[in-house]
C-alpha cells in the first residue's frame, strides 16, 4: 500500500467521524472497526501535529 493512500483513508475516518460526531457510526459506514477509525484519527492528529477531536 502507498503512503498516500494511508493519508486518504485517515482524511476518510475523519471526515465520517466528525459528519456523524461518532467513530462507530464513522466505522459502521466505512466498514472498519471502532479502533481503526480512532487508529486513523490519531494517526492524522500526528501528521498535522494537532488535536482534531
Amino acid at each position: 500500500m502507498r503512503r498516500g493512500s494511508l493519508h486518504l483513508n485517515a482524511l476518510r475516518a475523519f471526515e465520517a467521524a466528525a459528519r456523524h460526531l461518532s467513530f462507530s457510526r464513522a466505522a459502521d459506514e466505512l466498514h472498519v472497526t471502532h479502533s481503526a477509525i480512532s487508529h486513523q484519527v490519531r494517526r492524522l492528529e500526528k501528521i498535522l501535529a494537532l488535536e482534531l477531536f
